[in-house]
């Protein structure tokens, strides 16, 4: 597996974000994080990506280097690293796209909605040697989606103001198109359908402008992780992480789990997934099976139990 963090560059005694990266910042990140480190849509973020790992233990001492490696450099600069899935007194009008002719396109078919686009998230790739079962667990991945969200949540405040929810980031990303939760398709077919009439309608160059929740990756033969925020705790990120491979594993290993998924499922998804914005882990949950509600702390509980042999097999518990 493996992980990508987002995070604001700010100006170290103000901690108002950039609006344009200075250049010897980023040369210096590059001379002492390579490839790890890259830029992102908006000058005032700036992303890690970490090596492949096996052991959580070796992912979360690489996380925590990088993190105190990026902030040396900033320090060096003036400036500081913010982990929120939100700024919270960034105004994103005054926002400045990075130079690079991949963001020059999303910039130009997103409009004010890509300069709105100023939140960080954090992405979890899990590998498994079978490609054609991506498509099949990430569709019985979605009802879990919501709980992930809701243990991520960073983000309460937007454009100088408090939200009212614990996580606005979504709010504002979900703006984007081909974002949320990702579509119940059948079978890997369906899904290699669906991105090919896309590519030949000339609406995206290829699978990686599908921003979903979770999804396929073009780049890497894993399945994405990308619901939720930029944790401010590295170890917050790395439960975030283990969790997501726990569950991964558990639905390999267990075909007939949310089998039977139907659009009833998926709304009471998008449901859930909504109030784990508003509410992170304070809320409840609609329970499709039960017919009730069921608190996040309740079911955080009973995933723990359920995936108990996956957590040792996997040296994450």
């Amino acid at each position: 597996f493996g992980m990508e963090e987002e995070f604001f560059v700010v100006d170290a005694e103000t901690k108002a974000v950039m609006r344009r990266m200075p250049q010897s910042f980023f040369d210096a990140a590059k001379a002492r994080l390579g490839d790890r480190v890259r830029s992102e849509l908006l000058q005032s973020q700036v992303e890690l990506t970490s090596s492949v790992h096996t052991s959580a233990a070796s992912a979360r001492n690489e996380v925590k280097a990088m993190r105190g490696i990026l902030g040396e450099v900033a320090a060096d600069h003036g400036l500081a690293i913010l982990a929120s899935g939100t700024h919270p007194t960034a105004m994103w009008a005054t926002q400045r796209a990075s130079d690079a002719p991949r963001y020059d396109s999303v910039m130009h078919d997103l409009q004010m909605l890509g300069q709105r686009n100023i939140v960080c998230g954090m992405h979890v790739h899990a590998e498994f040697d079978d490609l054609d079962r991506r498509v099949d667990i990430m569709a019985r991945l979605t009802p879990y989606i919501p709980l992930i969200v809701a243990l991520s949540t960073s983000s309460p405040f937007w454009q100088a103001r408090a939200t009212g929810l614990m996580g606005y980031r979504l709010a504002a990303y979900d703006e984007l198109p081909r974002t949320g939760l990702p579509e119940l398709f059948a079978s890997q077919r369906e899904y290699d359908d669906y991105i090919a009439l896309l590519v030949e309608a000339r609406i995206i160059e290829d699978s990686s402008y599908i921003w979903w929740a979770v999804r396929p990756s073009r780049r890497f033969p894993t399945l994405e992780l990308r619901a939720p925020d930029c944790c401010t705790n590295v170890d917050d990120s790395l439960a975030i992480a283990a969790l997501y491979r726990c569950l991964v594993r558990y639905l390999l290993r267990h075909p007939d789990v949310n089998a039977d998924l139907t659009a009833v499922s998926r709304a009471i998804a998008q449901e859930n997934k909504w109030r784990a914005q508003r509410y992170g882990i304070h809320g409840s949950f609609v329970d499709e099976a039960r017919r009730t509600t069921i608190s996040v702390a309740d079911l955080m509980q009973e995933l723990v139990v359920t995936l108990q042999e996956d957590a040792e097999a996997l040296d994450c518990a």
